[in-house]
């Protein structure tokens, strides 16, 4: 169970950082492109998407890394 609350908060912390960058650099061009600084319905529902993505695939991740760290420091104890 520790393994996945661990990767749940790094996945977390990762996927609101990367969506929050991908709706302000789409708000950049947005601005960039038409002049005026309107938050569009399209970049919230972007973002909430590359939110669930990036989650996702950051779990994954980051729970293998910590299984296989748990597993890591599990072999060494044992060879004590």
């Amino acid at each position: 169970m520790r393994p996945n609350l661990k990767a749940c908060g790094h996945a977390m912390v990762t996927a609101v950082v990367n969506a929050f960058l991908a709706v302000a650099l789409m708000l950049l061009v947005e601005f960039a492109i038409s002049g005026t600084f309107q938050v569009a319905e399209p970049y919230l529902w972007a973002g909430v998407l590359i939110w669930i993505v990036i989650f996702g695939g950051q779990f994954l991740r980051q729970r293998h890394l910590c299984r296989t760290d748990d597993q890591g420091n599990s072999a060494s104890r044992q060879r004590n």
